[in-house]
C-alpha cells in the first residue's frame, strides 16, 4: 500500500506495521480525501495452539492503519459480513461538526447489521501523531482494532528529530475462547469475567507463553538510527507497563498532542491511550539481541492475568551474524506500582508553544464532582449470584448512577426531539450522597440504574473532578472522552480537597488527552470548552467496568453560528 507523505523533506519516510510495508513519498496537497473501505468478516486465527474464528478487517489481524494527515477528509465505507451487530469508533478523532461518525453503539449510532454498510465521513482538524480504530460495541473490539496514523501537514515537520522509520506498536489480548462468552457469562452470573490467556504486540503473544515461540514480534534495526515506535494499547481491560531492554525511550506525544519530550526506561499505557517515543539505538553493533516486554499494572480485586508478552529488538547483523547472541530483559516495576505510574504520567507536558498552544480554560463555567468506582446491583429475586456475594452483581457507576443504554441511538433520540423516555437530563454535577471516597467504605454499595445527561450550552468551559472510591476496593480508571481532548491539569492522592487542590493546578501547559488515568485511591482535575455540538460519550475503557455501567454522556447544544450546530444525520445512518 502506498501512501503519499507530505513532510517539507524530499525523501520518503517508511511505516512498517505486521502485514504492511507503507511508504510515504512527498507531495503538496492539502486536504484531500482518503477513501478506505473496511470488511468486517471471520478470520482463521491460531495462537498458544488455539486457533479460534475471530473477527477481524479485511482478513487482518490486527486490522490495516488508517493513514491520513492533519486537514485530510477520511470516508471509511464499513460493511458488516459477520452475524454479530458492529460499529466503529475512531477513538481520539475529534469529529468536529461530525458526531454521526463517532462510533459508540446506541450513542451517536444504531449498530450495523448483518450485510449493511455505513460510512463514517470526517475531518482531521488540528490533530498529528497516532490514534487506534475500534469497534464500539460489547466487546467485538478484542479482535477488531487498528492505528490512526495522522501526518503533519505538507509543510511541517516533527517538533523532535526526523526518524529513519516508523513503526506502530499494538498491544493487546488474546483470549483462546470467544470474547462474547466471556462477558455474557460475567453478566448472567454477576461476577468477574475470565481474564484472557495472553497479551500480545501486534497480535503476537511471544516467546514468554506456551506454544508461541514462533509468534513472536521482531522488529528488525540499525545501529545509531532513531526509530519512531507507535504505541497504542488496544487490550480490553488492562493497563500495560513497556520496556525495551537496555535502551531508553524518549516521550514526544501523547494521544496526538505533541508534549515536551522526556526520556523513560518505561512507559505506562492505559487502555485507549496512545504514545509517541523516539528510540535511538545503539551506535554499534551488540552483541546481544534484546527483548521488548509488557506487562499488567493491575490495583484492583480478584483475577487477573499476570503473565508478559515479548517482542525482540534484533539489530541486523553483518555478513557473518552469530547465532547464539545472549537474550537481555527488562526489568520492569511492580505491578501494582501506583507510585511509579504517578510519577510517569505526571512528566507529561503540552509542548504549548507558539505554534502547539496549550488552550487551557483559565476561568470555569461549570465544575462537576463525580466519583467513579465499583458498586453492586441485586441479584434477579430467587437467583443467586457470584459477585461479592451470593445476593449481589458486579456494577460500576459514575455518582452512584450506572448508566444504561438506551435500544436506539441517543444523538437520534435528541435531534429528532424523541427524547421521552430514551434519556433524561438531570445526571448530578455532585454524588447525591457524599462520603469518605478513599476511607473506609459506605455499608450501602447498592448503585442505581439510569440513563441520565449532562446538558451543556455551546462553549462552556468546564472542570471536572474525578475521584476513585474504595467501594470493593480502589482501583485505576482509565476514563475516555469522546469527541474532545482534555487538559489534566491535577491529579492527586486520597480526597480531593475544593479549598486546596485548586491552587496547585497546572493552567500553564497540563499535558492534552482524550484518555486519562484516575488513580487508584485518588483523582484527576481536568478541562475543556465544550464546543462541538452532540452526544458524547464518557466511559472507563477498562471494557469489564464499562459492561458494568461506568459510564455516562454529554449533551452539548448547539451554538449560534452555521458550523457551531449538530449536521442532520447522513442518509445511510443505521436503523435500530
Amino acid at each position: 500500500m502506498d501512501f503519499p507523505y507530505s513532510h517539507s523533506f524530499p525523501s520518503a519516510t517508511t511505516l512498517v506495521f505486521g502485514f504492511w510495508v507503507i511508504t510515504l513519498f512527498p507531495e503538496l496537497v492539502l486536504g484531500i480525501t482518503r477513501h478506505y473501505t473496511f470488511n468486517i468478516e471471520y478470520l482463521n486465527v491460531t495462537r498458544l495452539c488455539h486457533t479460534r474464528n475471530i473477527l477481524s478487517v479485511n482478513g487482518k489481524f490486527p486490522g490495516p492503519p488508517l493513514v491520513a494527515r492533519e486537514g485530510d477528509r477520511v470516508e471509511v465505507k464499513v460493511v458488516n459480513h459477520i452475524s454479530n451487530n458492529v460499529t466503529i469508533h475512531w477513538h481520539g478523532i475529534r469529529q468536529i461538526n461530525s458526531g454521526w461518525a463517532d462510533g459508540p453503539a446506541y450513542v451517536t449510532q444504531c449498530p450495523i447489521q448483518t450485510n449493511q454498510s455505513y460510512t463514517y465521513n470526517f475531518t482531521i482538524v488540528g490533530q498529528r501523531g497516532t490514534l487506534l480504530w475500534h469497534a464500539h460495541i460489547s466487546w467485538l473490539r478484542a479482535t477488531i482494532y487498528g492505528p490512526i496514523i495522522i501526518l503533519p501537514k505538507h509543510n511541517e515537520s516533527y517538533p523532535f528529530e526526523k526518524p529513519y522509520k516508523e513503526i506502530p506498536i499494538l498491544f493487546g489480548e488474546w483470549f483462546n475462547v470467544d470474547p462474547e462468552a466471556v462477558i455474557s457469562q460475567a453478566l448472567q452470573t454477576g461476577g468477574g469475567p475470565n481474564v484472557s490467556d495472553a497479551y500480545t504486540i501486534n497480535g503476537l503473544p511471544g516467546p514468554l507463553y506456551n506454544c508461541s515461540s514462533k509468534d513472536t514480534f521482531k522488529l528488525k534495526v540499525k545501529p545509531g538510527k532513531t526509530y519512531l515506535l507507535r504505541l497504542i494499547n488496544a487490550a480490553l481491560n488492562e493497563e500495560l507497563f513497556f520496556s525495551i531492554a537496555n535502551h531508553s525511550l524518549t516521550v514526544v506525544e501523547a494521544d496526538a498532542t505533541y508534549t515536551k519530550p522526556f526520556d523513560t526506561d518505561t512507559i505506562l499505557i492505559a487502555p485507549g491511550q496512545t504514545t509517541n517515543v523516539l528510540l535511538k539505538t545503539k551506535p554499534h553493533f551488540p552483541n546481544a539481541t534484546y527483548l521488548m516486554a509488557t506487562r499488567p499494572y493491575f490495583t484492583g480485586r480478584g483475577t487477573f492475568d499476570n503473565s508478559t508478552t515479548a517482542g525482540i529488538l534484533l539489530y541486523k547483523q553483518p555478513l557473518n551474524p552469530s547465532k547464539n547472541l545472549p537474550l537481555i530483559k527488562p526489568s520492569l516495576p511492580p505491578i501494582n506500582a501506583t507510585n511509579f505510574v504517578a510519577n510517569f504520567t505526571g512528566k507529561f507536558r503540552s509542548l504549548a508553544n507558539a505554534k502547539f498552544p496549550a488552550n487551557v480554560p483559565q476561568k470555569v463555567d461549570k465544575k462537576f464532582f463525580f466519583t467513579v468506582g465499583l458498586g453492586t446491583s441485586p441479584c434477579p429475586q430467587n437467583t443467586t449470584c457470584q459477585g461479592p456475594s451470593n445476593t449481589t452483581k458486579f456494577a460500576a457507576s459514575v455518582n452512584n448512577i450506572s448508566f444504561a443504554l438506551p435500544s436506539v441511538s441517543l444523538m437520534q433520540a435528541y435531534y429528532f426531539g424523541q427524547s421521552n423516555g430514551v434519556f433524561k437530563t438531570d445526571f448530578p454535577a455532585t454524588p447525591l450522597n457524599p462520603f469518605n471516597y478513599t476511607g473506609t467504605p459506605p455499608n450501602n454499595t447498592i448503585v442505581t440504574n439510569g440513563t441520565k445527561l449532562v446538558v451543556l450550552k455551546f462553549n462552556t468551559s468546564v472542570e471536572v473532578v474525578l475521584q476513585d472510591t474504595s467501594i470493593l476496593g480502589a482501583e485505576s480508571h482509565p476514563l475516555h472522552l469522546h469527541g474532545y481532548d482534555f487538559f489534566v491539569v491535577g491529579q492527586g492522592f486520597g480526597n480531593f480537597d475544593p479549598n486546596k487542590d485548586p491552587a496547585k493546578f497546572n493552567l500553564v501547559d497540563p499535558v492534552e488527552r482524550n484518555t486519562a488515568g484516575v488513580p487508584a485511591g485518588g483523582w484527576i482535575a481536568f478541562r475543556f470548552f465544550a464546543d462541538n455540538p452532540g452526544v458524547w460519550f464518557m466511559h472507563c475503557h477498562l471494557d469489564i467496568h464499562t459492561s458494568w455501567g461506568l459510564r455516562m454522556a454529554w449533551l452539548v447544544l448547539d451554538g449560534p453560528g452555521p458550523n457551531q450546530k449538530l449536521q442532520p444525520p447522513p442518509s445511510d445512518l443505521p436503523k435500530c
